[in-house]
């Protein structure tokens, strides 16, 4: 498939109540095994990258380090692929643009664009936030590709309070409607697990709900019939591989 090809397949894959399930990789040796796996697209974990190259999360992954790792995934495995780009390295629109053209220009066909302030407190204000949308919108029309902006909300990843996450429900819909009116294509809440909060932001939001697996959320079947679209599962592959690697290199160097 060429990239409009991968960016349509993409989109379509994306269904309430039949979610694609995106185990999340860090480098083209995991996709290929994911690719092998039986995966229908791929999707980078941006907390996963950043430890394989031993950075932080946010935005700490020099930017042309993740670029080169979009590029390095494209160039050996022929599955759609969308990269999580945290805030684009930019709070300006026309920034944030850019910095995206830069993914498209190597292949990749969409990206997770979180408002949390990266490089501050909070969370950008619903039209600021939208304003950088319809710039990585008007670059990838530009181009003529169906990018697919997964416009994601750290409303509840940031409030640890699980009982506090019900109070947040309507400023997410609101958040949701506004990124999609802005261009965006799916709605992103990590840090959301609670069934009937999930259930009632897949019933408001008119674009397809990503949730991602964590301790104490729905199994994959339970987030299907709620509405889901999407499933990821952000760092853990790569934690749960880490654990293993620490497991069995202990194993061997105790009998030194």
């Amino acid at each position: 498939m060429n990239q409009t090809e991968k960016a349509k397949a993409f989109h379509a894959l994306h269904k309430k109540g039949d979610p694609i399930v995106l185990y999340n990789i860090w480098d083209a040796g995991t996709a290929k095994a994911v690719a092998d796996a039986g995966a229908k697209a791929l999707a980078t974990g941006s907390w996963s990258v950043a430890a394989a190259h031993g950075f932080a999360d946010g935005e700490k992954l020099p930017m042309p380090v993740l670029v080169e790792t979009a590029k390095s995934i494209t160039a050996v495995i022929d599955l759609p692929l969308s990269v999580d780009f945290e805030g684009a390295y930019s709070a300006e629109p026309e920034g944030a643009a850019a910095n995206v053209a830069r993914l498209v220009e190597v292949g990749a066909i969409g990206i997770n664009f979180e408002d949390r302030v990266v490089a501050g407190e909070g969370l950008y204000p619903v039209e600021s936030q939208a304003a950088r949308i319809r710039a990585i919108r008007a670059m990838a029309d530009s181009k003529d590709i169906p990018f697919f902006i997964n416009a994601r909300t750290d409303l509840f990843l940031a409030e640890g309070d699980l009982a506090k996450h019900a109070g947040l429900v309507d400023e997410a819909i609101e958040r949701g409607r506004a990124y999609a009116a802005a261009g965006g294509n799916g709605f992103f809440v990590p840090g959301l697990i609670d069934p009937a909060l999930i259930e009632k932001i897949c019933a408001a939001s008119s674009l397809p709900v990503n949730i991602m697996m964590r301790a104490g959320a729905p199994d994959v079947k339970t987030l299907a019939k709620l509405g889901v679209g999407r499933i990821s599962y952000g760092p853990g592959p790569y934690r749960s591989m880490m654990e293993k690697l620490k497991q069995e290199a202990a194993a061997i160097y105790s009998l030194l």
